[in-house]
C-alpha cells in the first residue's frame, strides 16, 4: 500500500491535470466547449438517447444538460425529436455536421497531445494510458462506491461502509 505521501503528492498531481484539460481546451473549435465535445461523444459512443441519460452519463443536472443541447443543437451538431415511447420527452441524435466536428476535435487534441509530448517514447505513452485507464476504472468512471469516514483531525479512513444514499457502484 502507498504512503500517505504518496497518496498526497498523487492528489496535487491529479489537481494539476486541469492545466493540461485547458490546455487541451484551447485546441477546440470556438464555439465547441469541452463540454460540448464531450456530449457529442457520447452520442457517437452510446447513440441516439434521451436528455435524462446523456445527464446521468454527463454527472450534470436537467438545466446543464438542456443548455448544453441547446447549444449543439442550434448549431446543427444534434438533433432533438419526440421519444416515441414518451412524447414528453427528446430524443438526441448526433448529425453528420456533429460527426464532423467531432473528427475535426480528434485530430485538433491528437496533435495538440503528440506536440505536448513529443520527447515522450512510445512506451511511456502506452503505460501511461494503462495507468490512467486503471484509475478511472479503480474510481468506477468517478462514481464513488465506497464514502471515506472523516475525522476530527481531518483525515480520512479507508471505510468498507458503503454512502447511505447510493448503491455500490
Amino acid at each position: 500500500m502507498a504512503a500517505q505521501e504518496q497518496y498526497e503528492e498523487l492528489a496535487r498531481q491529479l489537481s494539476a491535470i486541469g492545466t493540461v484539460k485547458r490546455g487541451l481546451s484551447r485546441a477546440l473549435p470556438q464555439d465547441c466547449s469541452p463540454a460540448t465535445a464531450m456530449l457529442l461523444n457520447l452520442l457517437k459512443q452510446h447513440g441516439d438517447m434521451r436528455m435524462s441519460r446523456l445527464g446521468e452519463l454527463l454527472g450534470i443536472d436537467a438545466s446543464v444538460t438542456s443548455r448544453h443541447v441547446a447549444h449543439a443543437a442550434d448549431r446543427g451538431w444534434i438533433t432533438r425529436r419526440p421519444d416515441p415511447l414518451d412524447k414528453r420527452s427528446r430524443q438526441l441524435s448526433l448529425t453528420p455536421s456533429g460527426e464532423a466536428l467531432l473528427q475535426e476535435v480528434s485530430v485538433r487534441y491528437t496533435d495538440a497531445l503528440a506536440t505536448c509530448l513529443r520527447d515522450w517514447s512510445d512506451d511511456d505513452v502506452g503505460h501511461l494510458i494503462g495507468l490512467m485507464t486503471r484509475l478511472r476504472e479503480s474510481f468506477g468512471e468517478c462514481r464513488p462506491r465506497l464514502a471515506p469516514q472523516y475525522h476530527p483531525a481531518g483525515h480520512a479512513t479507508g471505510s468498507t461502509t458503503a454512502h447511505p444514499t447510493r448503491t455500490p457502484a
